[in-house]
């Protein structure tokens, strides 16, 4: 299964704007974002706990379910990974850094899709069986755990273990940022290919002040040297360790634009491009067991999440229930949630690629996973239609229920 690679043509530099560029390359340009943020999940856990425990009048109910799974799919579409970027999970990072035991891995075997996977089938379920849309005080703990967990495996980790093998709102978010109409990427591989210290990726962290040279040749000119001061205010580099001029995906990029203000030589940036144009770009994404099945066994999320809105659904429960004896709501739940969004995806897509292969001739030097994997990406578009078809449903039909939750809160 043989492709030609093609580049994938960038628009626009937006980091070039005069008013956004400014802001978005700051020091504390995502910072600016991220304070607004934190504040709102704060008030979220403070009216989960003391407020009243009634979905339809309390922040933490409606503000998650209603109108940030709503806004989170516009985004997607319309701009990028907006709401990685301004994530309050990753706010404590800089304190949980100053906390970490350099030089600590995460483990070799778990840094692949795995854990997202099953991290996004744990929130469906979770969500499903405890009924966190209609209960503030679990969706106040959910969000606290959510920060435990984002600042503990920071603290651990030298990469950003959370957000890229673990987060199931950062998952998703990721996925269909390959939808998305932007992407990081380098003005000039010359320029990376002479670059020393590969702050983007590094960063320019140091406990002591440290200045080196580097000799950088524009086009055809003669060297500049550029000096490059690491130090104890240095910027971070990729949390997730992407390495921007080999970036063919928006996958693993939370758009922090952390490489954006590591790169010492003004380099790396935000363009535009035609959306979705990397899911066409063979080898833009991972031939890997875990990457395809988290492609597909999201679109069947997808389905599952809005069957589990209308009367089938609990048909199905009530069936199940009684011709196999099981009385546990939860194992029936587990049951329907195991088939739908692991079982199924998972051997439909193995058919269906070994019965192409079988009936369509394909090369028989391709493996069965570099079928999967070919036709993987075709998958999301697909569930990106069906989550915001759902999503947008909830957001359209209760926009404006915000409003009388605010002013109670308010008193």
């Amino acid at each position: 299964m043989k492709a030609t690679q093609r580049q994938i043509v960038l628009g626009r530099d937006m980091l070039r704007l005069p008013l956004l560029g400014r802001l978005l390359r700051g020091r504390h340009g995502r910072l600016l974002l991220q304070i607004p943020m934190t504040a709102l999940a704060l008030l979220l856990v403070i009216d989960g706990f003391v407020g009243p425990q009634s979905a339809a009048r309390n922040l933490a109910t409606v503000a998650p379910w209603v109108h940030y799974r709503g806004l989170v799919v516009l985004a997607l579409l319309l701009a990028g990974n907006l709401f990685c970027m301004a994530c309050p999970f990753t706010l404590p990072r800089s304190l949980a850094k100053r906390l970490s035991r350099r030089g600590l891995r995460f483990p070799p075997r778990l840094r692949n899709k795995w854990l997202a996977i099953g991290s996004l089938f744990a929130l469906f379920f979770v969500y499903e069986y405890l009924d966190l849309w209609a209960s503030p005080l679990l969706t106040a703990w959910l969000i606290l755990a959510y920060f435990i967990a984002s600042f503990v495996l920071e603290a651990l980790f030298r990469e950003s273990a959370f957000c890229k093998y673990i987060c199931p709102l950062g998952s998703f978010n990721m996925v269909y940022s390959t939808l998305s109409p932007t992407q990081i990427a380098v003005r000039s591989h010359d320029t990376c290919a002479q670059c020393v210290g590969k702050e983007c990726v590094n960063g320019s962290y140091a406990a002591q002040p440290v200045i080196r040279i580097d000799e950088i040749a524009i086009g055809s000119g003669a060297p500049q040297t550029v000096p490059v001061a690491h130090g104890p205010t240095g910027a971070l580099g990729c949390g997730t360790e992407l390495f921007a001029p080999q970036l063919r995906s928006n996958m693993d990029c939370t758009m922090c634009l952390d490489c954006v203000r590591a790169c010492p030589h003004d380099n790396a940036s935000l363009f535009l491009r035609a959306p979705g144009s990397e899911l066409s770009q063979p080898d833009s994404l991972p031939r890997r067991w875990d990457m395809s099945l988290l492609l597909i066994a999201l679109a069947f999320m997808g389905v599952s999440n809005a069957f589990g809105m209308v009367p089938p659904y609990y048909a199905l429960q009530e069936w199940l229930a009684l011709n196999l004896g099981i009385t546990s709501e939860f194992v029936v739940l587990l049951l329907i949630f195991t088939a739908f969004n692991l079982a199924l995806p998972a051997l439909a897509s193995v058919g269906a690629a070994y019965a192409g292969r079988y009936l369509g001739g394909a090369d028989r030097r391709d493996s069965l996973r570099d079928t999967v994997a070919a036709f993987a990406p075709a998958f999301v578009p697909v569930g990106f239609g069906i989550w915001f078809a759902h999503y947008s449903f909830h957001f359209l039909v209760g926009p404006g229920l915000i409003l009388p939750v605010v002013q109670e809160f308010l008193g």
